[in-house]
């Protein structure tokens, strides 16, 4: 089923802020727009390096992006009362949080785009770290296309370095998988972002 996508106001003003500030002051450079579906279910999975990328990836689209987020940012007075209104819904890390799972299968059923890191953390370093199966494992089960999607320098952004973002080809997953799967699909998107 498809669903009327239809952003929260304080969603759209943050995307169009944010693009604002990453046009004007980082002459970001987008690349591969055309790789991502403009209908249906879909993960978007970045590497991840600053607390920048997620509203980086978001301005960036046309069509609205929901997130998966820490559930500690839900628990910030001032900032959970922010994330909550921005297409972001809590996840409990180090464990498997069935609720925010439904969640993501019901908003890719419902024909919507998701950020899934497959790294399932921040990258300190900059560098890519280790495969999780989370993004694997809801594109296996959602039966939906993962784009792998580089992200560079907004770990640099106080040295107003440009941002580039590249959307790379889809990934499709088995129509018929096992566990080990969900690694290798997470793994796959890294590798295509190291090419990238």
């Amino acid at each position: 089923m498809q669903v009327k996508e239809k952003a929260p106001f304080l969603y759209n003003f943050g995307k169009n802020l944010f693009k604002i500030i990453f046009t004007v002051f980082y002459r970001v450079r987008v690349e591969g727009r055309e790789n991502i579906p403009q209908t249906g279910g879909v993960i978007i999975a970045p590497n991840h390096i600053s607390f920048f990328d997620p509203p980086l990836a978001g301005s960036m689209m046309k069509r609205p992006l929901k997130f998966m987020a820490k559930q500690e940012l839900f628990d910030k007075p001032v900032l959970g009362f922010i994330i909550k209104r921005t297409n972001a819904f809590p996840v409990r890390r180090g464990v498997m949080d069935i609720h925010a799972m439904r969640s993501a299968f019901q908003i890719l059923k419902d024909g919507h785009a998701l950020l899934v890191f497959p790294e399932g953390r921040r990258s300190k370093e900059g560098v890519l770290g280790e495969a999780h199966s989370g993004a694997g494992m809801i594109a296996c089960n959602a039966q939906v296309p993962l784009i792998p999607t580089r992200i560079e320098n907004t770990n640099k952004m106080s040295r107003f370095k440009k941002i580039v973002i590249k959307y790379g080809k889809p990934l499709y997953p088995p129509q018929n998988f096992f566990k080990d799967d969900y690694v290798k699909l997470s793994q796959a998107a890294l590798d295509e972002i190291s090419k990238m």
